[in-house]
């Protein structure tokens, strides 16, 4: 764990706060690569993940922002309304779970709103390695959108487009995916977005691999059967029953066996829990199609069980 304290706090855009956090004590800061983020302690207990957005290879900052959501459930709320300059955070070490490929003739960025923080460190890594990318940032209006200014006067500023529904410049996801050759694309931003950008990719001929995406909130799940079913811990051999309006996450804590958490919503992959038994229904956004055939591991904070039980590597 990582003792920060916040340096400085700034509006990058009406309802994102920029946070530049700093090691309390002075000394440098644990490197990082562009898509990696830190699980952030906020007042009240909560853990939330948030994107790095400065330059990988900074070792004196981290620099985070935050959309305040209407729907929060406490994190963006507290980061709006209860950090203050000066005050002292406990953090992860920052984690990679959306890295760019090391060697690629020619990088996509998509960006939509708040989905430009960690694409924004990959610009700016892409750039200092001399290679080829283009940046799209989508927002409803310029002056919803973070960092433009700085993004239009960077050294890299003739690769970045900006795309405002009121804007000139529109959104044409078929056209820039279409004849992208061994490209390798990365999309971050809202649910509805993702999808879009990433069912025009797929409809283009673009291989799994050549797909890269993070989401900052969960899309919404179809209704399913919430059916109560047991988890056996084959470690300790206890035996618990999932209610249908409980987590496994929530049943676990309540028997007072601790698995990390953050996002809790399967985002992020925090709690990702081995299965060496049972079939679990995923409900999450981190696994790959193919990681989810093999039914080894599954996120606790939202999937459930097809099978009668799951037997877990706790």
């Amino acid at each position: 764990m990582l003792d920060l304290m916040i340096r400085g706090l700034r509006l990058e855009a009406p309802g994102i706060l920029g946070l530049e956090l700093v090691a309390a004590d002075g000394s440098p800061l644990p490197a990082f690569e562009a898509g990696a983020h830190l699980d952030l302690h906020l007042p009240g207990g909560l853990v939330r993940p948030y994107s790095l957005c400065n330059a990988p290879g900074e070792t004196h900052r981290y620099c985070l922002a935050v959309l305040l959501d209407p729907a929060s459930r406490g994190g963006s709320r507290a980061v709006h309304e209860q950090l203050r300059v000066g005050q002292r955070l406990t953090t992860s070490a920052p984690r990679n779970l959306f890295p760019l490929v090391a060697e690629s003739s020619r990088s996509l960025l998509f960006a939509g709103g708040i989905g430009i923080t960690p694409i924004l460190a990959m610009a700016q890594a892409l750039a200092a390695r001399g290679d080829a990318f283009e940046l799209h940032y989508c927002v409803r209006s310029r002056r919803l959108a973070a960092f433009i200014d700085w993004l239009e006067a960077s050294p890299f500023a003739a690769h970045v487009h900006l795309h405002a529904d009121d804007g000139p410049t529109p959104f044409d996801a078929p056209a820039l995916l279409r004849d992208a050759g061994d490209a390798h694309l990365y999309v971050c931003g809202p649910g509805g977005f993702m999808e879009h950008v990433l069912g025009c990719a797929r409809s283009a001929g673009w291989d799994e691999t050549r797909l890269h995406r993070e989401y900052f909130a969960a899309p919404v799940q179809p209704a399913g059967d919430a059916r109560v079913f047991e988890v056996r811990l084959a470690r300790s051999g206890l035996t618990l029953q999932v209610p249908a309006e409980r987590s496994v996450a929530q049943v676990l804590d309540d028997a007072g066996v601790c698995i990390p958490l953050a996002c809790e919503q399967g985002i992020c992959g925090t709690c990702l829990t081995r299965v060496l038994d049972g079939e679990p229904e995923h409900r999450d956004s981190f696994l790959t199609d193919a990681e989810r055939a093999r039914n080894d591991q599954f996120t606790p904070c939202c999937s459930r069980a097809r099978s009668a039980c799951l037997v877990l590597d706790l």
